[in-house]
């Protein structure tokens, strides 16, 4: 069923739903247990000491892993003090814990933003007019709507009345779309043009309407977007792949070094074993212990300092991805402006001095334009 290219009665009848009634309460419980709450699905979250174990992934982390062992078998075998291995695991675990630590507190964020948008829905069951939790809301719900409501599903408009809603979330579009029951759309028409839905998603600005609920969860448009994120893979930032090259570099370089080292060692008839220390000793020197907590004390710095600013960051190494973009593709309206038109300097025309009113503007808010205009702001 292709909702908004039939009329709305036909939807109604396919949805099996009297408009005036709606859904009984047996009968939503029954579509709530087939279709499954009306929310997007979460990836499971990780636990604290997955999260803890990936923070070892990285090949610089591992190359000094593998540096802490070998300088704990020196240091035993040489009866020395353990300090140089001791201090190389202080600084990986502590590499760890700040990544946990800051990807906890970013999920925590992510959270509470998420609980705010949580919205409730005003719903048509059993001949009465209710008040529900969006997320029990079902195909075939008659719902009610108006100026200031978030719309909790996708729906098919069955009556409206003068209706605006604001798409921009999935269609970018910052004008208000006019939407009427009655609108003929085509089959293949965009999200833009089917003028007879109103989106998840989306909010009611002007108007009211009176809907049936046609899809719920990840089956609604906002949802086939989240399923496409969801669908993207992990992917190195520059600095991570920098890293991880580096660290294969001085790896080979550090085993090249000891392999030689050994060598000549055997041939001008030293000791075995104490070659073989002095080569491993050679190779724990040329592994930069501090560069891993360098790194992830300067990007726990760029994290804090992009937290002032009320930007949250989920994981570390994504505050030098931001700082090595060279170009941003952005749509403009609510972006970079503000969708807000506000007049600053007025011209009468006997007086050829522009006044500046921006201290006298009246609410912003009462205006609607793109900002566009170079003298708006």
């Amino acid at each position: 069923m292709i909702p908004h290219s039939i009329d709305y009665r036909q939807v109604l009848k396919n949805l099996q739903v009297n408009p005036d009634t709606g859904l009984s309460s047996q009968e939503a419980a029954q579509r709530l247990n087939d279709y499954g709450e009306n929310k997007l699905q979460e990836k499971k979250k990780k636990s604290s000491v997955k999260r803890f174990a990936e923070q070892f992934k990285d090949v610089m982390i591992i190359i000094l892993l593998i540096a802490a062992g070998i300088s704990f078998a020196v240091a035993w075998y040489e009866g020395e003090g353990f300090f140089e291995p001791i201090l190389i695991l202080l600084i990986v675990f502590l590499n760890a814990i700040i990544g946990v630590v800051q990807e906890g507190k970013a999920e925590k964020a992510l959270d509470a933003l998420k609980d705010l948008s949580a919205p409730h829905a005003r719903v048509i069951r059993n001949g009465r007019e209710m008040i529900i939790e969006a997320t029990q809301l079902v195909p075939g719900d008659v719902i009610s709507l108006e100026a200031g409501d978030y719309v909790p599903a996708d729906a098919r408009l069955i009556r409206s009345a003068s209706l605006k809603a604001e798409e921009s979330a999935l269609t970018g579009e910052s004008v208000p779309s006019e939407k009427d029951a009655v609108a003929e759309v085509a089959g293949n028409a965009p999200l833009g043009d089917r003028f007879n839905m109103i989106y998840s998603g989306c909010s009611i600005i002007y108007g009211t309407a009176t809907a049936v609920v046609t899809a719920t969860g990840m089956k609604t448009e906002m949802g086939k977007i989240a399923d496409l994120l969801d669908a993207e893979g992990d992917t190195q930032t520059p600095l991570q792949h920098k890293l991880a090259v580096l660290g294969k570099y001085i790896g080979f370089v550090a085993l090249g070094i000891c392999g030689v080292i050994f060598a000549i060692g055997l041939l001008y008839g030293m000791n075995v074993m104490e070659i073989f220390m002095i080569a491993v000793a050679l190779a724990v020197s040329a592994i930069p212990e501090g560069l891993p907590a360098i790194v992830t004390i300067v990007l726990a710095i760029g994290v804090q300092r992009m937290v002032r600013k009320n930007a949250i960051v989920r994981k570390l190494p994504a505050v030098e991805t931001l700082g090595s973009a060279s170009v941003i593709c952005s749509d403009k309206t609510g972006t970079l402006t503000q969708n807000q038109m506000t007049l600053v300097k007025a011209f009468e025309a006997n007086n050829s001095i522009l006044e500046d009113i921006s201290d006298s503007n009246s609410d912003p808010r009462n205006n609607q334009g793109d900002g566009s205009c170079g003298c708006m702001s």
